[in-house]
């Protein structure tokens, strides 16, 4: 707990669906389904999440974490920001619910013991406490300055082992150009691959993407009622995946359970007995180069749940020429629940 914390106990959620976040449907499903086929696969690796927010993607990411695995998530919670851009980002809306507290009680609602938390900068993780190839799935939804955000890709990059999956929120909104920029230079410079875009995230690897590519389309979205298209740019293939009602039901909300213990575990995807944790690589492959093809069985979809960053957001209310108007930064509490997006 943050020792400038003294406010009173936040409530406790009964649903995922009850934390605050700005986590909707098309990626709770794409996180708990490509997550879910990972562990169909037998594969290992540890989680890492960069900018939190109240939890509500940590709590997904918890679900999936395999005996062994270690879940990290890094936040600046209430401390104080590094600059003044950042410190300006999150008093424009962060600062007033942003607690260290209210994180660790929304998590603990849903698991029995929290991640690790690393409470600042993501820029610490860059001093190697995250082992080199050592995670197989990363979500980045931190600074919106191109600067960090650059930043945590290089620091995602180091940590993921072969064909690891790197999630990037808001590649795409009007008021995160840095977002854009960090993400499209790591695809034209760093060798990043696409392989899924929502209207929220960029899905990515620099492993094998048709081997991931394989695990998502595993998956019959259209006959779930999602938009699935395909999309070639640059020599590149990715998908693009959305819900479009915006009023339907909020699903993939985890409830909390009625008694935890350390040995429950909150949902499960066609659970294999859990191999031994495997040792990270001595020595790291050349990015871009040959890695494992990951050869997954097909499973059942794992319905996910919510996350934010560590402080940026402006007051942008819509976005012109897509879908009506959305939610964008400090939108209302109903506005949280209703899972609301827009097409990619």
């Amino acid at each position: 707990m943050s020792l400038t914390d003294t406010t009173a106990a936040p409530a406790v959620p009964a649903t995922s669906a009850d934390v605050p976040g700005w986590f909707f449907r098309a990626d709770r499903e794409a996180f708990g389904w490509l997550l879910a086929r990972q562990t169909a696969a037998r594969v290992t690796g540890d989680l890492l999440e960069m900018g939190t927010y109240l939890g509500r993607s940590a709590i997904l990411l918890g679900e999936h974490l395999a005996p062994g695995e270690t879940f990290t998530v890094c936040d600046l919670f209430d401390l104080d920001a590094p600059d003044d851009d950042n410190s300006a980002e999150m008093s424009m809306s962060y600062r007033s619910t942003l607690t260290r507290r209210a994180f660790e009680a929304n998590y603990l609602a849903f698991h029995p013991e929290l991640p690790v938390i690393v409470q600042g900068p993501t820029s610490l993780l860059a001093d190697g406490r995250i082992p080199a190839d050592s995670c197989r799935f990363v979500h980045v939804d931190a600074s919106h300055l191109y600067e960090h955000v650059a930043g945590d890709i290089l620091v995602a990059r180091d940590a993921l082992a072969g064909n690891g999956l790197i999630a990037l929120d808001d590649y795409r909104a009007p008021h995160t150009p840095g977002v854009a920029a960090a993400v499209w230079e790591a695809v034209f410079t760093l060798g990043l691959k696409p392989v899924l875009l929502t209207p929220e995230k960029f899905y990515g690897t620099w492993g094998d993407p048709d081997a991931v590519r394989a695990d998502l389309l595993a998956r019959d979205w259209r006959g779930e009622g999602f938009r699935l298209d395909e999309e070639h740019f640059a020599g590149q293939l990715c998908h693009r995946l959305a819900w479009d009602d915006p009023d339907g039901p909020e699903t993939g909300a985890t409830p909390a359970p009625a008694a935890r213990s350390p040995a429950a575990s909150s949902s499960t995807c066609c659970p294999p007995s859990p191999p031994a944790r495997s040792a990270a690589p001595s020595a790291r492959a050349a990015r871009g180069g040959a890695r494992a093809r990951l050869q997954t069985p097909a499973c059942p979809t794992t319905p996910g749940t919510h996350s934010r960053r560590t402080g940026r957001k402006t007051k942008y209310i819509q976005y012109e020429a897509f879908h009506p108007a959305r939610r964008e930064h400090a939108p209302d509490a109903a506005g949280l629940r209703r899972g609301f997006e827009d097409g990619p």
